[in-house]
């Protein structure tokens, strides 16, 4: 059986010592899910969410915490990240919010954690800006996708690249009417300030 790192022969709880392990580049990415009520769902498609935009504020706190991560996990490494990137994506079929984390680095360990924490903070701010209209909102399989680098190499969640064929595509982002495009579109016209009259 394989030993856990992270607990010493004593049994304590230990952060594992990586000051002799090689730096290489290691990515890694993460996904979560977050399930709408239908009335919900069709708020955030419009932009129409009273607490602001959605999609955009989950993004931010996503790429925020993932910079985070080893103050969320406490045997996580504080590592220099390369790139975190957050995307959202509105599955209207199954109205769902779903996110991607990518994070990257050149460090002696991995950034899968930083993936995760930055999935889930951004899921878990889709609810906190949704729940004035609807609190039965459920955040689901948080997982991660794919990671490469290190001393175990590439791994890969099984069935991630036949979800990538052709014939079977992953949600595509849906575009939003900016927030007030639809008064604007009913207004007409813009008004234009009368010619300032001379003296």
């Amino acid at each position: 059986m394989a030993r856990l790192t992270h607990v010493d022969r004593g049994g304590r709880t230990r952060m594992v010592d990586v000051g002799q392990k090689p730096e290489t580049t290691r990515r890694a990415v993460a996904r979560a899910l977050v399930k709408l009520p239908e009335e919900v769902f069709r708020l955030v498609r419009q932009n129409a969410i009273a607490k602001g935009d959605v999609l955009t504020v989950a993004q931010i706190a996503g790429i925020q915490t993932g910079k985070k991560a080893s103050e969320w996990i406490p045997l996580c490494h504080p590592i220099p990240l390369d790139k975190i990137d957050v995307r959202l994506s509105l599955d209207e079929p199954r109205h769902c919010v779903t996110i991607e984390a990518e994070a990257a680095t050149r460090a002696a360990t991995g950034v899968e954690m930083e993936a995760m924490v930055a999935a889930a903070a951004a899921a878990l701010t889709v609810y906190d800006m949704c729940k004035g209209t609807d609190r039965s909102i459920t955040v689901e399989e948080i997982g991660l996708v794919s990671k490469s680098g290190g001393k175990s190499g590439t791994w890969k969640r099984s069935g991630e690249e036949a979800a990538q064929q052709p014939d079977d595509k992953p949600p595509q982002p849906m575009s939003r009417e900016p927030r007030g495009a639809t008064a604007r579109k009913m207004a007409g016209k813009k008004t234009r300030r009368p010619a300032r009259q001379p003296r």
